[in-house]
């Protein structure tokens, strides 16, 4: 089996992880969900409003602030929603598989074990090394 196929595994196998079906299932009720969908097209609406304003030569200072108020407010409904906050987790957990695979193969390819190379957290390095122990 060449790399690229085996690649396609990982694909295959990725859509039948638990996580994975769970991030689907939610997409799904997001869908579904009418008023989420009604939110997410006036966020839109609002969003591009507000880009036309301030792209104008002479545009409304006071609209603008009322325009990012309604965008604000309507993005804080959206995540709100008990169907975007199901597909919100699912989402982190399928992107930290992600991670996860990606971190073993680019490991795998600067020549580290393939048996040990995994997925580290980042750290809160603030670039002072001066009381580090060392990275990673």
């Amino acid at each position: 089996m060449d790399i690229i196929e085996l690649a396609r595994e990982i694909g295959r196998e990725l859509q039948k992880d638990p996580n994975y079906l769970a991030m689907r299932a939610a997409s799904d009720a997001c869908d579904k969900d009418t008023e989420l969908q009604n939110l997410i097209g006036q966020f839109n609406l609002t969003r591009m409003s507000l880009s036309n304003e301030a792209q104008k030569e002479q545009s409304d200072e006071q609209k603008i602030q009322q325009l990012n108020t309604e965008l604000r407010q309507t993005y804080a409904q959206i995540m709100q929603s008990p169907n975007m906050a199901a597909y919100n987790a699912a989402k982190q957990n399928v992107d930290a598989i992600l991670s996860r695979v990606s971190a073993i193969i680019g490991q795998s390819a600067d020549g580290e074990n393939p048996d040990t190379a995994d997925y580290h957290e980042e750290s809160s390095c603030g670039g002072n090394c001066g009381s580090c122990g060392g990275c990673h």
